[in-house]
């Protein structure tokens, strides 16, 4: 399989260099982070507590989920209301479970093997999912810059703006939970958007895949 991973904190702009990337590779992507927003999503609608993550674990299992253009919970179009202020909220405490981790992990690595590869972004895809991967890319950005483009999308999805405390709060739940910290994985390429445009920072993981 030829797996690019695409890791970083919110803002540093994984979700758009991840699907240029993979619109010039000609190859599949796979939002693991919508995958965890659709776990919360459904422990919202049934009413579990974030916090408990063997109930949590057993409805990821048990869950009817598709990722792609669209995401849909058991049948229901959740694409929208996964991005919402409720499901951010406590996205971060339900993906820290490892009971919820395990099973999401193995459904990403299924996705990969069913389409021979692709463009897999999150924040643990280079360090657990696919440590073997062709490439491992983690992207970063300026505080500043990660809230303002923070601000920018919610003000398309007509959610709350998100803050940079709120994105230090999610840094620091997701840097250091027990399960698949975010980190930096081994031999990953780390660039800072910072003021890049996407083509350049595309062009830049284009560069080096054509090396390897």
């Amino acid at each position: 399989m030829r797996v690019i991973a695409i890791d970083g904190p919110a803002g540093a702009g994984k979700s758009t260099v991840a699907a240029a990337l993979a619109e010039r590779l000609g190859v599949a992507r796979l939002d693991t982070g919508a995958m965890y927003r659709a776990v919360a999503f459904a422990a919202l609608r049934d009413g579990i507590d974030p916090r408990d993550g063997a109930r949590l674990g057993a409805l990821a299992r048990d869950l009817d989920l598709e990722v792609g253009g669209r995401v849909v919970v058991d049948g229901v179009d959740a694409t929208a209301a996964i991005r919402g202020p409720h499901v951010t909220a406590i996205v971060s405490a339900v993906s820290a479970h490892p009971e919820v981790r395990a099973e999401l992990v193995r459904r990403q690595r299924a996705w990969a093997e069913a389409h021979a590869g692709g463009v897999v972004e999150g924040r643990d895809i280079g360090s657990v999912v696919f440590p073997q991967a062709e490439l491992k890319v983690f992207l970063t950005a300026a505080e500043s810059e990660r809230a303002r483009r923070r601000v920018a999308q919610d003000d398309v999805d007509g959610d709350h703006a998100a803050t940079a405390s709120d994105l230090a709060r999610r840094d620091r739940i997701d840097s250091t939970r027990g399960a698949s910290p975010l980190a930096v994985a081994e031999g990953a390429l780390v660039i800072d958007t910072t003021g890049r445009s996407v083509d350049d920072v595309v062009g830049e993981v284009m560069e080096v895949l054509a090396r390897l």
